[in-house]
């Protein structure tokens, strides 16, 4: 049995594994899990990960959940190029200092913007009131700026010449919002830049490939989520906002 990775496309680290694994030529089966149908509530999928959440990885006898360490176990099973996380203990140093960053702030804040805009209209039938929109909205452009001034700088990527793992990571994640509706890089000539050269280092063709689905999210309805799972969303999503 090689290696499988179980994912939904809609979720942003499941897209970083899978650019990351397909521009590596990494062999792998891609075993799709529908987050919206509840694939990740079942008795077969708990098999895989008891924590029930995408991505997972599966080789042979060996599981292991969270997109971080999927795509660690990876660099090092397949030895990847170096620049992906590099052997250079300071460059390594930037792209964990990010990895461990981007939790809290650009996943979160641009999570949070995607729900508000997206998901929580199409789950409750009803528009986030405008200063909660704008609320969220101004979270994620602290969490842009604190990003432009302490993690890209005037370089070309996070961790210096070349495109590492902290990049990947970080573009699949604003690509969230942007899907949503949000411009974020239309006045960020820096960050549009970037976003340029990330996509050019791991092909433009398979980074719109994997966000097909999501750039298509807004056709989205309420009947296309499991019944289950429609309540339990939307009881989180409006103690968030």
């Amino acid at each position: 049995m090689g290696l499988e990775l179980y994912l939904d496309l809609l979720s942003q680290p499941c897209r970083a594994l899978y650019i990351f694994a397909r521009s590596n030529n990494i062999p792998f089966e891609f075993k799709r899990v529908q987050l919206a149908k509840g694939e990740h509530r079942t008795e077969e999928f708990r098999k895989v990960n008891v924590l029930m959440k995408v991505p997972a990885l599966r080789d042979g006898s060996f599981t292991l959940a969270e997109s971080i360490a999927i795509l660690l176990y990876m660099v090092q099973k397949f030895k990847t190029p170096d620049h992906w996380y590099p052997a250079d203990l300071q460059k390594r140093a930037r792209v964990d200092e990010y990895l461990s960053w981007q939790h809290i702030n650009i996943r979160a804040k641009g999570s949070k913007l995607f729900l508000s805009k997206v998901l929580l209209p199409l789950i409750t039938g009803q528009p986030l009131p405008p200063e909660k929109l704008e609320f969220a909205t101004e979270e994620l452009n602290v969490a842009l700026k604190q990003f432009e001034e302490k993690f890209l700088q005037d370089k070309p990527f996070i961790a210096g010449s070349e495109v590492s793992l902290a990049d990947l990571v970080a573009l699949v994640e604003l690509m969230q919002p942007v899907c949503a509706g949000y411009a974020l890089f239309e006045e960020r000539p820096a960050l549009a830049a970037w976003r340029g050269r990330v996509e050019e280092a791991v092909g433009k063709e398979l980074f719109l490939e994997a966000h097909q689905e999501i750039m298509n999210v807004k056709n989205l309805t309420a009947d296309q989520f499991a019944p289950e799972l429609l309540e339990n969303f939307k009881q989180q999503l409006l103690k968030q906002n």
